[in-house]
């Protein structure tokens, strides 16, 4: 058949982008010359892969099941030179990471300046998500792999630990509170709390600690997210229970460790299952372990729904 590596490349590239004018800029080609790769490999199979309209470019039955084959020879291309350090800035990729805010300081972020700077063509889409929806990008195969706190019980996912990591309070450094070396959950009740809102996974966690234990917050005020928690500690609203890690980047606040009960979540590496990552995506993920281990100390373990 008569096309070659690049042509394999502007096809991946468009079906990843959806878009000739992105994937030509990723691969640092015009679009007519993009599109003549596409064209060429159309012509060497015989069927076409993608079907075009001046709105959008999307992929037809044919290009679907040529996808995964065409990842899959690009793969073992990347493989063979990953480890060839004089070949390192030749190697063209997309890793596509889904990850909870948190995890962009303090892990992705991180692993991305080492990784670029060993593989420098190698792009990186961070797809800041919050936790159930990093799973319906992993399982949609919008992404290579996901960093999250909830996916232990998927059926069709792998979920490979990170840290474990505490909810502790966080509040401003000239609360009574802010000298302690604990605070019990019980506590908080003599306090204005700032609560994560019903129907989030962090509230969800936090209840289900908390159930049995008659330890019960007095909640003051509620907010979506863990910034905007963060936030309204600072404008001396109240306090808020925050995973540890969302002060790890630099905040005036202070974080003290919330006991009686410990309430801990399990963040971790999330995949499909029995799905090998690409060369890339298992190179940068690898970068993210040696990361993980230099913030929180765990014991390194896979948990798996039998």
């Amino acid at each position: 058949m008569n096309f070659d590596l690049s042509d394999l490349r502007a096809f991946v590239a468009v079906a990843d982008l959806a878009s000739f004018r992105a994937a030509a800029e990723a691969l640092h080609l015009s679009q007519p010359a993009l599109s003549r790769r596409v064209d060429k490999l159309e012509q060497a199979l015989g069927f076409r892969l993608l079907e075009r309209s001046t709105r959008k470019v999307e992929l037809n039955a044919m290009g679907r099941a040529f996808l995964p084959r065409a990842r899959h020879v690009l793969a073992e291309l990347e493989g063979a030179l990953l480890g060839m350090a004089d070949l390192a800035e030749r190697i063209h990729g997309l890793v596509t990471v889904a990850c909870i805010p948190s995890a962009v300081d303090n892990f992705v972020a991180r692993a991305a300046r080492g990784f670029q700077q060993r593989f420098p063509r190698i792009r990186l889409r961070v797809l800041d998500q919050p936790a159930p929806e990093i799973l319906m990008s992993v399982a949609r195969s919008e992404a290579d792999f996901g960093i999250s706190y909830l996916g232990t019980q998927e059926p069709d996912l792998d979920f490979d630990l990170l840290v474990d990591e505490p909810f502790v309070l966080a509040c401003r450094r000239d609360h009574p509170l802010a000298q302690r070396a604990e605070v019990a959950w019980a506590e908080l009740a003599a306090h204005d709390c700032i609560a994560l809102a019903p129907g989030s996974g962090n509230r969800l966690l936090i209840e289900q600690g908390l159930a049995g234990s008659g330890a019960r917050p007095r909640w003051h005020c509620e907010a979506q997210h863990v910034p905007a928690v963060l936030s309204l500690v600072e404008a001396g609203v109240g306090v808020g229970a925050v995973p540890q890690l969302a002060l790890a980047a630099g905040t005036s606040l202070a974080g003290v460790p919330l006991v009686a009960p410990r309430i801990a979540r399990s963040v971790g590496v999330v995949r499909r299952r029995g799905r090998p990552l690409s060369p890339a995506a298992q190179a940068f993920l690898d970068n993210l372990n040696e990361i993980s281990l230099q913030r929180l100390p765990v014991k390194r373990k896979q948990l798996r729904k039998k």
